[in-house]
């Protein structure tokens, strides 16, 4: 891995605003350790005839902890994951993405995510291990951290 601090630019595919093809995910704060997001995927990303493509939904869970990680004000990247799927996932149905924070030690970070539909049923969940670089900038994620450009 690269010295250099990971900058995030807002090119970001799942997050970033300046992305033009992205997704745009907002995540918001849902406790302090933990972070949500509403979606509603449109049939770009699908993979079987109106379920979302796995890897999609992988993008999504990752996302979810990093975005955990941001707010606990950490820079971190994903070090490991494990997914699990528990039922298709719809396109063109609400989604409700969660990220959260179980443990730091260290540099390492240990989390949790879920995509759940709008009734709070799990559709797929994740387990990741994430290892800080260090402090996230005062924006947060998903807006360009001009302070290391």
């Amino acid at each position: 891995m690269s010295e250099a601090l990971p900058v995030d630019d807002g090119r970001c595919f799942a997050c970033g605003p300046y992305n033009a093809e992205g997704m745009h995910v907002r995540f918001e704060r849902a406790g302090e350790r933990e972070v949500q997001a509403h979606i509603t995927l449109p049939p770009r990303f699908q993979g079987w005839r109106g379920t979302a493509h796995g890897g999609v939904v992988m993008m999504l869970l990752d996302e979810a902890m990093a975005h955990a990680c941001g707010a606990i004000g950490e820079r971190a990247m994903t070090a490991s994951m494990d997914l699990r799927f528990r039922a298709p996932v719809p396109l063109g149905e609400p989604l409700v993405i969660t990220g959260s924070v179980k443990w730091k030690r260290r540099h390492v970070i240990a989390l949790d995510a879920t995509v759940a539909d709008a009734g709070g049923a799990v559709l797929a969940s994740a387990e990741g291990s994430f290892v800080s670089r260090g402090p996230l900038g005062k924006d947060g994620l998903g807006t360009p951290d001009t302070t290391r450009a």
